[in-house]
């Protein structure tokens, strides 16, 4: 029998399960977007694209890392909580040693981020900070904005419009029309799975007083935004198709929505919404892999 925790989760695999790999497409998607937004603009400097993939994904789990060690320091989670399983809340790890995790990662964020910073511009020194800071405040420090309803406003600027702009602001060293018309569809692919996570946890967080936006809303509003969702999602990526017609096949992916939004409409709650989470990530995978292929395509 494998090594267990008490919680159930394999003891081997815990800095995999802090990471939250279900979350990670938020990280690729983006710099893939941006990416292909530069083909025909610039030749792709291909060791930027990596490295911004890096960054993206080293604050993608930093930020995962803080979120759990600060709910755990503050009692939001819990053995009995609904969802997958957090390393401090069910002490699979100390709080220092996750703390020491997201620091490590915050530090690969920087040095790659560093890297590209030398390359193009000081001015991604600036974006960089601001963005490793948006990273520790969404559940770290004494006032955590993803406790006051500002998660998914924040999600939305840092994994849409900063790190899909970025991507191909370091291919084209410009902030292009294209890339901010195709941030917002991957931001909004980005809140959907926020919102979906916080849905999952309203009464939760009500209890501990973590005032989400979906606590905030209430869970009517908040079923019935997710669905808006992805009707902005569609719109904005048929707006696209006027400039380079090719995007439009990300139209396809959307397809793979239809589950989680039936779900999310037909009342699915609390543990009924975790495979929810992973389909939400996985239409934000194919929508995104699609967008950037049908960008590159049409250039």
């Amino acid at each position: 029998m494998a090594n267990t925790t008490d919680s159930g989760a394999p003891a081997g695999n815990k800095w995999l399960v802090g990471a939250r790999p279900k979350t990670l497409p938020a990280a690729v998607v983006p710099v893939a977007v941006g990416t292909a937004a530069a083909v025909g603009i610039e030749s792709i400097i291909w060791w930027r694209a990596g490295a911004a993939l890096i960054v993206s994904l080293a604050l993608q789990i930093a930020t995962n890392y803080v979120n759990d060690y600060a709910d755990g320091d503050r009692g939001t989670d819990s053995e009995n909580r609904v969802g997958p399983v957090r390393l401090v809340g069910s002490g699979m790890a100390s709080s220092s040693d996750v703390k020491k995790a997201a620091a490590l990662a915050f530090a690969v964020a920087g040095v790659f981020g560093a890297a590209l910073a030398f390359a193009v511009g000081p001015e991604l020194f600036v974006v960089g900070i601001f963005s490793m800071v948006a990273g520790w405040a969404y559940t770290g420090g004494p006032k955590p904005y993803g406790y006051l309803g500002l998660g998914e406003v924040m999600v939305f600027i840092f994994f849409g419009l900063v790190a899909t702009v970025g991507s191909t602001y370091v291919q084209t060293e410009s902030v292009t029309a294209l890339s901010l018309l195709v941030s917002v569809p991957v931001g909004l692919l980005a809140v959907a799975l926020l919102a979906v996570n916080n849905l999952r946890d309203i009464a939760g967080d009500t209890v501990s007083g973590k005032r989400t936006l979906a606590v905030m809303a209430g869970d009517s509003v908040t079923r019935t935004a997710f669905l808006g969702l992805f009707l902005i999602i569609g719109a904005t990526i048929a707006a696209a198709g006027f400039s380079r017609p090719p995007a439009v096949i990300a139209l396809a992916g959307l397809l793979a929505a239809i589950v989680p939004i039936r779900a999310v409409l037909g009342g699915a709650s609390k543990g009924d919404l975790i495979p929810v989470l992973g389909q939400v990530g996985r239409v934000q995978l194919v929508v995104g892999l699609l967008l950037a292929l049908g960008l590159a395509i049409g250039a």
